[in-house]
């Protein structure tokens, strides 16, 4: 089938629109001549500057790089505005305002912790941990619901120094003033009621017998009695199996009334209320808390001479704890043993770290630390191995060790982990509840209101002669103790009956000799 041809009309009509077409498109190109310019503005124009920006808002700063760090220059340190005072029965109060948010950082600190169970250890632990289970009629229900309803968090623990109770709350009116009374309550008038007392000796109990599961539990334990002794800090904070079976609601009672009292309190502010109130909210916590004087410091104990012990345990790993008494939280010495010590034994890249792992691949981790105390506190490196490795990594850290002891870092060393420390240090006080645990270590352990600027001059100041000598001073080969638990060990005098054997091994041929001759 054949197209039909379109008619002439139609032709007509088809040019006439073509036409119109072909005319507009001439129009438009003839009414906008700026368009071109207005395109290559635009390409020239940096990315920053779109219209869209607010002009009354600040100018955004340019972007710096990692690299154009000054790295010469210590990192800018927060401005710290510390107060202290002590109120009418004794509590000595530390504070800063922040008002960035609001909310209130309080810590209350006792000297409660472990240290003061005397001859029933578990006390301590058990008294801290009752505090919430019931307290002026409440019980644990309704506490917990009380301070869930007014959005405040309450927390409590306790050590072998120190026992904590804290709260954080919003400061609106309803919220802070009813948390502060459900708070004082808690702390200053514990019911320890039978049920709740009995619920958590049994895991207490429950507890001790999931320790000796853990070699690494066991390896803590036996470092600890062997360190300090008769001291104090020997015993375990958890208690015994004997002495929790000992200890009634009356013991948790005296305890509570001797060491958690006003005198004996370090009570800790940060948050948005000015001096006034944090006057007040003291005043009204120490009041509610009973009356009684500081507890004495726990005294220093005594030297060890080096001793190693080995408990047998069925386990793949051996754990290793080398140590030894450090200091104080107070000595003189803590900033220059702090620094040698982050290049000794913190993290990847120390001196242990590079011998133990990276060199030998005798372990995946090995640590040392410092725990300064009220009294002398230890230093200990810790490590697990396989038990044929055991020999070869007390020997790799006996020669670290005695190495640093007797060289000191180097240069580069040090200045490299004072750059760390001055870069971690903000962070230590970037939140309140950092800082209001800063406040309570410095007023627990009698520190200077300024401590913390103190400490970073200090360790600026530091160096590598500085480092070596505290060490020196602080550090003895002669005082080391050595903890192992895992499979059984040689005895170290099995080994050197050995060694001497060997050692008189060449004389015995002549005797023998001697003496097979006239059988001969």
């Amino acid at each position: 089938m054949s197209a039909k041809p379109m008619s002439p009309l139609r032709w007509i009509v088809a040019v006439a629109v073509l036409i119109l077409i072909v005319a507009v498109l001439i129009n438009e190109r003839n009414q906008s001549p700026s368009a071109p310019p207005a395109a290559t503005t635009d390409a020239e124009t940096p990315a920053v500057s779109v219209p869209d920006v607010d002009p009354e808002l600040d100018p955004i700063p340019p972007l710096t790089t990692l690299q154009s760090i000054d790295r010469d220059k210590a990192p800018a340190r927060r401005v710290l505005d510390l107060q202290h005072w002590t109120t009418a029965e004794g509590a000595r109060v530390y504070f800063m305002q922040a008002s960035e948010l609001p909310m209130l950082d309080l810590q209350l600190l006792f000297a409660a912790g472990a240290s003061r169970d005397g001859e029933l250890p578990g006390l301590a632990t058990l008294v801290n941990g009752m505090l919430n289970e019931g307290a002026a009629g409440l019980d644990s229900g309704e506490i917990a619901a009380g301070f869930e309803n007014l959005g405040a968090q309450f927390e409590n623990s306790s050590h072998r120094d120190m026992a904590l109770v804290s709260v954080r709350s919003l400061t609106a009116a309803d919220k802070l003033d009813p948390a502060l009374d459900l708070f004082a309550q808690v702390v200053s008038q514990p019911d320890f009621p039978e049920d709740a007392y009995q619920r958590l000796r049994n895991q207490l109990l429950a507890g001790l017998q999931f320790r000796l599961q853990s070699p690494a539990a066991q390896a803590s334990e036996a470092f600890w009695s062997g360190l300090y002794g008769n001291h104090p800090y020997a015993s375990l904070p958890e208690g015994q199996p004997e002495s929790l079976a000992e200890i009634t609601p009356e013991h948790l009672r005296d305890f509570h009334e001797q060491y958690y009292s006003a005198g004996n309190a370090v009570i800790s502010l940060v948050g948005d209320v000015d001096r006034q109130q944090a006057e007040r909210i003291a005043a009204r916590l120490s009041s509610a808390l009973p009356e009684g004087p500081a507890a004495p410091v726990v005294t220093d104990p005594e030297p060890i001479q080096s001793e190693r012990k080995h408990v047998d345990f069925d386990s793949q790993q051996t754990h290793i704890m080398l140590g030894q008494l450090g200091v104080s939280r107070s000595a003189e010495d803590y900033p220059a043993l702090y620094v040698g010590n982050q290049i000794l034994g913190s993290g990847f890249g120390s001196r242990l770290m590079e011998e133990i792992r990276e060199t030998r691949g005798l372990s995946y981790s090995v640590s040392s630390n410092f725990s300064p105390m009220q009294a002398t506190g230890p230093f200990v490196i810790n490590m697990q191995t396989r038990t044929d490795q055991v020999e070869q990594a007390l020997e790799v850290i006996n020669t670290t060790l005695d190495g640093f002891i007797e060289e000191g870092p180097t240069e580069a060393e040090l200045i490299r982990s004072k750059r760390q420390i001055m870069g971690e240090f903000p962070l230590s006080t970037a939140s309140n509840s950092a800082i209001v645990s800063q406040l309570g270590m410095i007023g627990f352990y009698n520190l200077p209101l300024n401590h913390l600027q103190l400490f970073l001059d200090q360790v600026e100041k530091l160096t590598v002669e500085d480092v070596r000598s505290a060490f020196q001073r602080h550090l003895s080969k002669e005082q080391r103790l050595i903890v192992t638990v895992g499979q059984p060990l040689p005895e170290p005098e099995m080994e050197a009956d050995l060694e001497q054997s060997a050692e008189d091994a060449p004389a015995k041929p002549t005797i023998d000799a001697a003496t097979e001759a006239p059988d001969a």
